[in-house]
């Protein structure tokens, strides 16, 4: 490649940045170590969790959620870029499950409590599927309870994504994640 061209192009990527269209977790090349647990231990409960990868290059949340000592979640985060969902209209996700619900959550600010927004999905066992979740289907909860009148999800203001269960069922649970991107 000729250096006019080359500079040109760099100038153009330079120019226009990173849209949210380049945002993508793909756990290949991830590091484990960048999503964290927070589970109901919190608040005096039992559950258990992480993320690990595995060979295949796919990211695993699993986990045991306990019901005891009022307890009944799991949930890992990651931290997220201000600025990298920006003109995204939401999230697809592929994963593969074992039949029970999770959801995907989305905070807007580093904090470890207060108001995340979160969409629930069902999950096939055993089974890949690719789930398209638009921002607008994300809602606005506080400790797991709803929150009228709390602020629209701003896609650009996004400062952690996360993955929970909160099913009321003790027992072991696994989540495959192959990858999240934005859409537009």
């Amino acid at each position: 490649m000729r250096l006019p061209v080359l500079v040109t192009l760099l100038w153009a990527v330079a120019a226009n940045g990173v849209t949210a269209e380049d945002f993508m977790i793909d756990f290949h090349d991830a590091d484990a170590s960048a999503w964290y647990p927070i589970n109901d231990g919190v608040m005096g409960g039992l559950s258990s969790s992480a993320l690990t990868i595995t060979d295949q290059g796919c990211g695993r949340f699993a986990g045991e959620v306990s019901l005891a000592n009022r307890g009944g979640f799991a949930s890992v985060r990651t931290a997220v870029a201000a600025g990298d969902l920006e003109g995204a209209a939401g999230l697809v996700v592929r994963v593969r499950g074992d039949g029970r619900p999770y959801r995907l959550r989305l905070r807007t600010d580093g904090n470890l409590d207060g108001i995340a927004y979160e969409a629930e999905f069902s999950t096939e066992p055993g089974q890949w599927i690719e789930l398209d979740l638009p921002f607008a289907a994300f809602r606005p909860v506080f400790r797991g309870r709803p929150v009228p009148g709390a602020p629209t999800l701003e896609p650009g203001a996004v400062r952690q994504l996360g993955l929970m269960i909160a099913d009321k069922k003790a027992g072991p649970f696994a989540l495959e994640i192959a990858w999240i991107r934005a859409r537009s």
